[in-house]
């Protein structure tokens, strides 16, 4: 009796709900602006005179500050409060979102997209540890976490989207104006639907570990990023031993300090350790995404919006399971759950395998749903394990590390599977060019397959179409070689997952230990 009266006195009503919605719209915000500008950056270009270099800032300064603020803003918001720390983040957001719409100079749109960025970060980390804080009962807690993740990844895929729908209509200025009612709503309902919630005894906010955590987490989120664009240059790769280096003073400290800016002892968890380490992996194939997009743009020759819309039934199924899957885990133990799963998704790999330069879009379409929708248990599920393991007054620390290692990941992703995908292109090019085209022409068709598209319209035919098919087939080789290695992860990790997590019982049910 006494159980079931705890169990319903944790139960959270309409007021709780609702005030999940309003955290929800915000996380489906932020990261609707990591990837809202693939479509825009062309227009603010012309309208503003970005020239190249401003155009690379304009577009990544919003995911360095954003991923570079994350450990701060959590342990911030543990000491201060979560709700307040988020009242003033959703402030800051929209008024950067103004400046944002309204920037008439390159300059000035860069400073308010790296503001969107600092206060961005305060969003994530607080609005996924109050949800801890609302949803007490584990049932409610799994879906509640599930639904705010589903808008938080579903944002990213959807920013092409609306970025698109958007410019059919208004200027550029518009998609940043779409934050100001969202925020606005949260600033006035918070104070009534949100909870506060600090750490009783935080301890002082160490200075010298945010300046030793932007100094790791900024020079190499930098660093892979350009490897990527660009391979193995000097800079990055003194960026990326410098970031190295600061991480290793950054845990030093940590592991001294009574009350450390990221808490180390969280990692002594294995469900935490194993759960946050296997979603970095997951994380990490997210960069298949970018080839599969330039195989609809610049093989079967899509428009930007349309190769979006191809790829929208993914997210939705993405979106779909991140929904059910807590609510299926209460009959079926996570593990086993996230282990299907990610088998689906390695079916997906496969099936991506199998598209071929103008073999049509149903393979890769079906490949693509399976890919998303067999990732979704695990972003879902592992979210609650990372969340319902640390101490609720270490909660939004443990939030900022799932967001980071999410930010790192993917830009490691990219980095690693695009050089893997990029190696592939220029080894199997070289096949195609014949001796006597030019060495500036050559060079292009070796550099990309956005480079092949552009110097294949300056050549007469059928030189032009006949390498341009030929610079087809190696990206498409390319695109095998990364699902390739995207399936094998999946599948390490879904061994890893089901060893490891095999104790934990379905959600709402005790271990014999626990009755």
């Amino acid at each position: 009796m006494k159980d079931a009266a705890l169990e319903s006195s944790n139960r959270a009503g309409l007021n709780e709900w609702i005030g999940l919605a309003v955290l929800s719209l915000p996380a489906l915000l932020v990261s609707i602006d990591l990837s809202v500008m693939i479509l825009a950056l062309p227009h603010i270009s012309v309208s503003i005179g970005a020239d190249s270099t401003e155009q690379l800032w304009i577009m990544d300064i919003y995911g360095f500050m954003l991923s570079g603020f994350l450990i701060t803003m959590g342990s911030l918001g543990d000491r201060i409060g979560r709700r307040k720390l988020l009242m003033i983040g959703a402030a800051a957001f929209g008024a950067a979102s103004v400046l944002a719409a309204y920037s008439n100079t390159s300059g000035m749109l860069i400073a308010a997209r790296a503001l969107l960025g600092i206060a961005g970060a305060t969003v994530s980390p607080s609005s996924l540890a109050l949800i801890s804080n609302m949803f007490r009962d584990h049932k409610q807690r799994s879906l509640a976490i599930g639904i705010w993740f589903m808008c938080s990844m579903g944002g990213m895929a959807l920013g092409p989207v609306v970025g698109g729908m958007m410019l059919e209509h208004f200027s550029w200025g518009s998609i940043f104006l779409l934050g100001v009612p969202v925020m606005a709503l949260l600033l006035l309902t918070a104070s009534h639907l949100l909870p506060e919630y600090r750490d009783p005894s935080p301890g002082h906010l160490d200075m010298t570990s945010v300046v030793l955590s932007m100094c790791t987490i900024l020079p190499a989120i930098y660093s892979l990023k350009e490897i990527a664009k660009q391979g193995l240059q000097t800079l990055p790769l003194i960026a990326l031993a410098a970031g190295v280096v600061f991480g290793t003073l950054f845990v030093r400290r940590q592991q001294r300090l009574d009350n450390p800016l990221m808490d180390l002892r969280l990692f002594a968890n294995p469900a935490f350790s194993t759960a946050l380490g296997g979603l970095f992996g997951i994380t990490l194939t997210g960069a298949s995404m970018l080839f599969i997009a330039q195989h609809l743009q610049f093989v079967e020759g899509l428009s930007p919006l349309a190769a979006a819309m191809c790829m929208l039934p993914g997210v939705v199924a993405s979106m779909a399971g991140m929904l059910l899957s807590p609510i299926i885990a209460r009959r079926v133990r996570p593990s086993h759950l996230i282990g299907a799963g990610l088998a689906v998704s390695a079916t997906g790999c496969i099936l991506l395998s199998q598209v071929e330069a103008g073999s049509g879009l149903s393979t890769l379409i079906v490949g693509y749903i399976f890919f998303n929708a067999g990732v979704a248990p695990f972003a879902s599920l592992s979210s609650d394990l990372i969340i319902g393991s640390a101490p609720p007054a270490k909660a939004g620390s443990a939030a900022s590390l799932l967001q980071t290692s999410g930010e790192f990941a993917f830009a490691l992703g990219i980095a690693v599977l695009g050089s893997i995908g990029t190696y592939v292109y220029r080894t199997q090019i070289a096949g195609f060019i014949p001796r006597d085209i030019t060495t500036i022409t050559s060079g292009a068709y070796r550099e990309s397959l956005a480079g092949a598209v552009s110097a294949a319209k300056a050549l007469p035919e059928p030189i032009g179409s006949t390498l341009l098919h030929g610079a087809q087939i190696a990206f498409t080789d390319g695109m095998h070689a990364v699902v390739g290695v995207s399936g094998g992860l999946m599948i390490a990790i879904a061994i890893l997952t089901v060893i490891k997590l095999r104790h934990i019982p379905p959600i709402g049910q005790k271990t014999p230990g626990e009755m």
